[in-house]
């Protein structure tokens, strides 16, 4: 296990936090969703009810290593200063001496926020000299935001040759559950797998096909699935490339004994916008039309599949949830499992996404704050960003 903010005397450190402010806003600049920043709030609370001096750094969008007024952080410190009931003193970089005077002159329990990281080109190339400036802004160097681990940047892996390194309390919870689900789930154990690409998932069912009981595939990629084993799809999007991958799987999970769930019945359409005219087959799916949600039968499927599992980790949604016609399938298999006594995992991303949207994320064990490195924790790979943290 790694070390954690309680694990360190923080009282008077600066403490140097990464957490992940990447907020979505609207044409006006104003923050719509804030539920990142508050998900902060935990450890953010804690480093500063230890007499700490705390110096939080971010990115948001993608400048690309140019500064980009709508990019600026101000209206996360603005929303922060609200939250947190303390002045949030925001810098107008993230490096350099004007920085370090405002950090060196911070006094217990202050905060200062520096701005979006990524106006320098140094932070997603993890330069040398960009991190060792960060480091200059800090004693100990905390990890809060999970949804960058598994990108090797300045701040989060480069600081660390600086700084000492410790997981925040976010990140602290994703190794728990993660490390559980891929290390000693409690069986049964179904994964569900939505989302568009077998492509993206190959790796992740690779490692987890000798840990599970049960998988069960919705959302586009099932018409890989269904047209390697003979199905008619219609004009469903398929990965015509992946046919001997998916072929390789379906056997691959015979010999591990792991039983394989399906659509059976699909709501189809003839083209993708909103009130279009659908209804519901089963089995095969005519030309000229395409699955976009699975259908009442598959949905009673995929719940007596899950009925008695003990563990479920879910990672893309069953059906095109952003349209309301085709949130069926996913809303209906949310809210089964949100009343089953079961340890539930969601993977970030559009899932987490789905599932905050239909207010059920309280009556899930875990949803993750990062999609791409929740998927590389399902992948068996270590992160960058965890790897450098210390060691108890």
């Amino acid at each position: 296990m790694k070390k954690t903010v309680k694990d360190i005397p923080l009282k008077g450190k600066r403490v140097l936090m990464r957490v992940d402010f990447n907020v979505p806003q609207n044409d006006k600049g104003e923050i719509t969703d804030d539920s990142r920043i508050k998900g902060a709030l935990p450890t953010i609370n804690y480093v500063l009810g230890q007499g700490a001096k705390l110096v939080l750094m971010s990115h948001l969008g993608r400048p690309d290593g140019q500064i980009m007024p709508e990019f600026t952080l101000k209206p996360v410190a603005e929303r922060l200063t609200v939250l947190t009931g303390k002045k949030v003193v925001m810098t107008n970089d993230c490096i350099g001496h004007e920085v370090e005077n405002v950090v060196n002159k911070m006094k217990e329990g202050e905060v200062v926020l520096l701005e979006n990281l990524r106006f320098h080109k140094g932070e997603t190339k993890n330069d040398k000299e960009f991190a060792k400036s960060l480091s200059k802004l800090g004693d100990i160097f905390v990890e809060d935001a999970f949804g960058t681990c598994h990108r090797a940047h300045a701040s989060t892996a480069g600081v660390t040759e600086y700084l000492p390194g410790v997981a925040g309390f976010l990140v602290e919870k994703e190794i728990e559950y993660f490390d559980k689900v891929t290390r000693t789930p409690e069986k049964p154990f179904s994964l569900i797998l939505g989302g568009s690409k077998v492509s993206d998932k190959i790796l992740m069912i690779e490692n987890m096909l000798g840990k599970i009981d049960n998988l069960i595939i919705g959302g586009a990629m099932a018409y890989t699935f269904l047209k390697a084993m003979g199905k008619n799809v219609g004009n469903s999007k398929v990965e015509n490339d992946k046919m001997d991958v998916v072929n390789k799987i379906l056997s691959s999970a015979k010999q591990k004994n792991v039983k394989i769930y399906l659509p059976i019945d699909h709501v189809i359409a003839k083209e993708i916008k909103d009130g279009v005219e659908t209804k519901t087959v089963k089995d095969a799916i005519p030309e000229g039309w395409l699955g976009l949600d699975i259908g009442i039968e598959t949905i009673a499927l995929f719940k007596d599949a899950l009925k008695n599992s003990k563990t479920i980790v879910w990672n893309g949604p069953l059906g095109l949830f952003e349209k309301k016609q085709f949130a069926v399938g996913t809303l209906e298999v949310a809210k089964f499992i949100s009343t089953i006594k079961t340890i539930s995992v969601i993977g970030g991303g559009d899932t987490a996404a789905a599932i905050i949207g239909m207010g059920l994320s309280d009556k899930m064990s875990h949803i993750s704050t990062g999609g791409g490195a929740s998927l590389e924790c399902l992948e068996g790979k270590e992160m960058p960003g965890i790897k450098v943290l210390q060691d108890k």
